[in-house]
Parts: C-alpha cells; sequence; structure tokens
C-alpha cells in the first residue's frame, strides 16, 4: 500500500502478510489523534482480543505534532512529539493484539482543509481492502474540530465505495463531548466491562498525554463507570461501563442523506425530551 505521506506508519503486531492482516479485518476504527481508539473504539478491542474469527484494525489520521507537553515532555520539539506518540500507539496496538494499525501522519491543519483529499484516498485504500463488518468513528457532536474534520474525511472516502462494500454497523462515538445528552432510544450501547484492566492500560500507555498535563486515563474509567451507573435510575447496573453512540449507519449507507440534517434531529429529540418533561409537571 501507497500513501500520500511517505512518513506514513505501518504496524503489523503479529507480523502477518500486511494484505492477509488487513483481510481478515472483522471491526476498524478510524481516530483523529493516538489514544483516540482505546478511548472510542474498546468495544472493538476487547471484542476482537485472543478472538480467531474476529480482528481489530486502528487507524489514526493526525501525527499528533500538536500537542500539549509539560513536564518531562515540556522540551519535546513538535518532532518528538510526533515520535513520541506514533510509538505510544504502536504499544497499544501491541498490547491489545490489533491486526493492524495504520498512522497516516496528518498534521491537523490538512485534515481541516476541506480541499485537501489527500486523506480521502488513504483512508479508501484501506477501507477498500478491509471491509470492516463494523466500523467506529468520531461522532458528528463532538466538539473537538479535527475530529470533526476526521469525521467528515471518513465519510467522504464511505461514500466512494459500493454499497455492498461498507460497513454493516458504523458507530459514531464519544470523545470530546459525551453522548449522556442523547434520549435514551438514540443511544448505542457499547458495553465496556470486558477486561478492565486491559480498558485502562491501554489508555495509561499514552504517558505524552497523561504526563502532559491530561489524565485521560482516569477520565475515560470515569465517564465509562458514570454512563453505566447514571443510565438507568430504577435497575441495578447490568454493566459495569459503557461507551455512548450514535449508529451513523443510515448516513453510511445514504447518500443523499446529509449528516448535517441526521444530526440536528437527535438535538431535536433531546430539546423535544426536555420541553415533554417540563409541560408535564408545570401547572
Amino acid at each position: 500500500m501507497k500513501f500520500k505521506k511517505t512518513t506514513a506508519d505501518v504496524f503489523v503486531p503479529d507480523e502477518t502478510d500486511l494484505e492477509q492482516a488487513l483481510k481478515r479485518t472483522t471491526h476498524l476504527a478510524i481516530g483523529a489523534h493516538q489514544d483516540d481508539l482505546e478511548i472510542f473504539a474498546y468495544h472493538g478491542i476487547a471484542e476482537c482480543y485472543r478472538s480467531n474469527d474476529k480482528h481489530f484494525t486502528g487507524v489514526t489520521v493526525t501525527d499528533g505534532s500538536s500537542s500539549s507537553r509539560t513536564g518531562r515532555y515540556k522540551d519535546y520539539t513538535n518532532q518528538e512529539m510526533v515520535d513520541v506518540r506514533k510509538l505510544e500507539q504502536r504499544k497499544a496496538a501491541y498490547t491489545g493484539e490489533y491486526s493492524v494499525q495504520f498512522q497516516l501522519d496528518y498534521p491537523s491543519a490538512e485534515i481541516k482543509d476541506v480541499n485537501n483529499d489527500d486523506s480521502v484516498d488513504d483512508l479508501l485504500q484501506i477501507l477498500s481492502l478491509a471491509k470492516p463488518e463494523v466500523l467506529y468513528l468520531h461522532n458528528p457532536a463532538d466538539k473537538h474540530e479535527t475530529h470533526i474534520a476526521v469525521l467528515m474525511k471518513c465519510l467522504s472516502a464511505i461514500r466512494k465505495l459500493p454499497l455492498e462494500d461498507r460497513p454493516k454497523v458504523t458507530y459514531g462515538c464519544e470523545v470530546w463531548r459525551d453522548l449522556d445528552w442523547l434520549v435514551d432510544s438514540d443511544k448505542i450501547h457499547l458495553d465496556n466491562s470486558d477486561m478492565p484492566n486491559m480498558a485502562s492500560s491501554l489508555v495509561g500507555l499514552f504517558d505524552s498525554q497523561i504526563s502532559g498535563g491530561k489524565r485521560y486515563d482516569l477520565a475515560t474509567d470515569g465517564r465509562r463507570l458514570a454512563n453505566a451507573t447514571y443510565f438507568d435510575s430504577h435497575s441495578s447496573d447490568d454493566v459495569t461501563a459503557l461507551n455512548w453512540a450514535i449508529d451513523l449507519t443510515p448516513v453510511i449507507m445514504n447518500d443523499e442523506l446529509s449528516l448535517k440534517d441526521f444530526t440536528l434531529a437527535y438535538v431535536d429529540r433531546f430539546r423535544n425530551d426536555v420541553a415533554s418533561h417540563l409541560d408535564k409537571y408545570s401547572k
């Protein structure tokens, strides 16, 4: 495979032939930054771990050069941060036994450029060969601009595929802005309860982010626990960790469906749900 960036990194942890490793993929996640996959797609990582017939592949689109840095990383140059984050992502792929880990190495500015389709071509290559059954993406209500830009590049790539080659299920998952605000009937429950030690350790591998001033490890565990506990006020918890997602499959399978209109319909249902409860108990 040839990518637009000659610095793009491809890592197959078990050293299987790349084409075979990609074709065995059943679950694929595409995230903006190193550690995004481990935060929002743990459901797929856990489902595929030590499985004979399910395999997880990760794609990280940006290079991580704009990371905040303090402590031991405070004097690192942008390139040094790129190198560190690339290694951390490889460590996560090895620990989680991913089938393949791609790091496409784009600066965020290029991803945010709506006229730059280089990453779309790269993503199309991966999707065309992998043909995953399940796809994990950023959700369209995320507040991080690079996450939204990556999501739009993904959508452009997917819509170049024939319908029969598109994922059967596509989830838009929470990172920057959780999805607890969704009405309950709109929430996709991604159970993250399995192997809590693995769930914590994967995020914990990204020391440059944690020591750099952001406790993503604790925050991610906390959000998953909060989602599980606060989901239903009238029953005991069936799971110990949950990630919420939006079902993006309708947008993936219908090229005429606007992602903007699709997303705002969720907002409208939330608004109507709030209004109905206030109306019900108002004099």
